[in-house]
C-alpha cells in the first residue's frame, strides 16, 4: 500500500478536524458577505460610523429601514465580530478600526463595497452549474446588475487614483492629456473613467467604445450633466475601432472579451505612431501555483468562474478568466504587434497590475 492510499484509509484527525473547522470558517464567511453587502446597500455602515451607540430602533430611524430587519442585521454583525454590543442598554457599536474598511468614506479601502459581488454570483449560480453540465456559458443579459457594480467599484478607483496615480504609470502622459491628445477607452461600461480625465485634462479629447446601449447611454448622461464637450461616448465592438488614437485604455476589460486578439491587434492598429496601450487587468498569474496565497486569489477564480469566464464562453468566445495572467497578457501583447511592454504596479494595490504598451507594429490576422 502506497503512502497516499495508507492516508486515504487512517486520515490524520488533527489535520481532519482542522480542516473541518476550516469548512465551517468559509459557511460563515460566506454568510457574513451577503450581511456586509446589505449592510453597504442599505448604508447602515455609514450611519453606524457617525453614531455613539445606539439601539436598533434608533439606527432604524436613522437610516430609514424596517426596524425588525435592523435587529436581525444588527445581530449577525455583533456574533460576526464586524459590531460590539452592550446587552444592558441594548446598543450597538460600529468601532472606527471597523469603519475604515466599510464606508463611503473610506474610498477604495471600502472592502464592504466588493461584497454584493457574492451576492450576485449566487443569482446565477444555478445556471452556472447548467454550465458545467452542458458547456457553453451563461451571457452577459443575464447578469443585470453586473454594469451598476462595477461602475461603483471602478468610480471609487478613478476619482481616488486615475489622474494622480494610474494616468502617472505612463512616463510623460500627464504632460501629454495637459497639451491635448485623442484618447479611445475601450470597454467603458457606464463612461466614468472619460469623464474624469475630461475634467482632468480639458485640453485632450476623450471617447468612450462599449457595446452596451445602457453604459453609454449612462456615459453620455454624466458627460451632459457635468457639460464635458471634449468627451463623447459610441456604441460599438471593440474589434472594430473606427480613428486614430494617441492612447487607448482598458481598465479590467480584455479577459472577459470573447475575442481579446482580435481587440488587441484592433488597438495596435488603431494607435498613431508613438501611441500608448494603457491596459489595467488582474493581477494574476498565468501559472496556478503561483496564485496560491494571493489575497484576492479565491474571490478572483469566483468572479471569473461565476463571471468572466462564463460570459465570454456563452458567445462562443476565449473564456480567457482568472488564467488570464501576465504571462498571457504579455504573450498577447506581442502576438498583437506591441514590441515595448512594461508591467507597472501600484503600491498597496493586490488586485490590479497595468500594462504600459507601446512599439505597436500591428500583425495581419
Amino acid at each position: 500500500m502506497s503512502s497516499l492510499e495508507a492516508d486515504r484509509v487512517a486520515p490524520d484527525p488533527a489535520k481532519q478536524e482542522a480542516f473541518a473547522g476550516r469548512v465551517v470558517d468559509v459557511l460563515n464567511g460566506g454568510a457574513l458577505a451577503l450581511l456586509t453587502s446589505v449592510g453597504h446597500q442599505t448604508g447602515l455602515f455609514d450611519a453606524m460610523s457617525t453614531m455613539p451607540p445606539s439601539t436598533s430602533a434608533g439606527i432604524a430611524a436613522r437610516v430609514g429601514l424596517e426596524e425588525r430587519y435592523v435587529r436581525e442585521w444588527l445581530g449577525g454583525m455583533v456574533v460576526g465580530g464586524f459590531l460590539e454590543y452592550e446587552p444592558d442598554g441594548a446598543t450597538y457599536f460600529l468601532p472606527p478600526e471597523h469603519a475604515a474598511a466599510l464606508t463611503t468614506a473610506a474610498g477604495p479601502d471600502n472592502t464592504a463595497a466588493l461584497m454584493p459581488y457574492i451576492a450576485l454570483m449566487g443569482e446565477v449560480e444555478q445556471q452556472v452549474v447548467q454550465a458545467f453540465l452542458r458547456g457553453g456559458g451563461v451571457p452577459y443579459s443575464e447578469y443585470p446588475r453586473f454594469q451598476a457594480l462595477q461602475a461603483a467599484e471602478t468610480a471609487r478607483v478613478y476619482d481616488a487614483a486615475l489622474v494622480d496615480t494610474i494616468v502617472p504609470l505612463v512616463p510623460g502622459l500627464t504632460e501629454r492629456l495637459a497639451e491635448g491628445i485623442d484618447v479611445l477607452d475601450l470597454g467603458t461600461g457606464q463612461g466614468h473613467a472619460p469623464v474624469v480625465l475630461g475634467r482632468a485634462f480639458p485640453r485632450s479629447r476623450f471617447e468612450g467604445l462599449d457595446q452596451s446601449e445602457d453604459g453609454i447611454g449612462a456615459g453620455r448622461a454624466e458627460a451632459t450633466r457635468l457639460a464635458l464637450d471634449n468627451v463623447r461616448f459610441t456604441v460599438g465592438d471593440s474589434t472594430r475601432i473606427e480613428g486614430r488614437y494617441d492612447l487607448i485604455t482598458a481598465f479590467d476589460v480584455i479577459h472577459d472579451l470573447a475575442e481579446p486578439a482580435r481587440t488587441l491587434s484592433a488597438v495596435a492598429t488603431a494607435l498613431r505612431d508613438g501611441g500608448t496601450f494603457l491596459m489595467g487587468d488582474i493581477a494574476a498569474s498565468s501559472e496556478l501555483e503561483e496564485n496560491i496565497g494571493h489575497p484576492f486569489g479565491p474571490t478572483l477564480f469566483s468572479l471569473s468562474l461565476f463571471y468572466c469566464m462564463t460570459t465570454s464562453l456563452s458567445s462562443g468566445g476565449a473564456g480567457l478568466g482568472t488564467m488570464w495572467g501576465e504571462g498571457t497578457a504579455l504573450r498577447m501583447l506581442a502576438e498583437a504587434g506591441f514590441t515595448d511592454v512594461e508591467v507597472r504596479r501600484i503600491e498597496g494595490d493586490p488586485l490590479n497590475v497595468y500594462y504600459v504598451a507601446g512599439g505597436a507594429r500591428p500583425q495581419a490576422r
